[in-house]
């Protein structure tokens, strides 16, 4: 699912909550999030982190296309939180539903309640 090259993978690990770009066996940059699970389910994308030597390359951006392609498949939507999702969304409104702001609200709320995950 990756728009970078074919040496960059992308792959999930749910449970660690973080999506991964992975260039010859090194993760080069990921997406940290969680699952909401109500008032309905929501990817929460909280932080984008790319490594240095490998900023400028459109990793991020295709960590963010990937995370929306992903709940699109499992019939989910995105409630995203980090500044860079939030900017990349606003650019790609085709490929970004906006996000509800009841989701929002309700991701803030998780975070909240568990201040040491993030």
């Amino acid at each position: 699912m990756s728009d970078v090259s074919d040496d960059i993978e992308i792959r999930d690990d749910r449970a660690a909550g973080r999506l991964e770009a992975v260039a010859g066996g090194e993760v080069v940059g990921h997406v940290e999030y969680f699952v909401l699970d109500a008032p309905r389910t929501a990817f929460v994308p909280v932080h984008t982190i790319v490594e240095p030597a490998h900023e400028g390359k459109g990793i991020a951006g295709s960590l963010a296309r990937d995370l929306y392609r992903r709940a699109a498949a499992e019939g989910v939507v995105v409630a995203p939180l980090c500044p860079y999702v939030v900017k990349w969304a606003a650019r790609h409104p085709d490929e970004a539903p906006a996000a509800d702001p009841e989701l929002l609200d309700a991701a803030l709320d998780w975070l909240a309640a568990h201040p040491g995950r993030f």
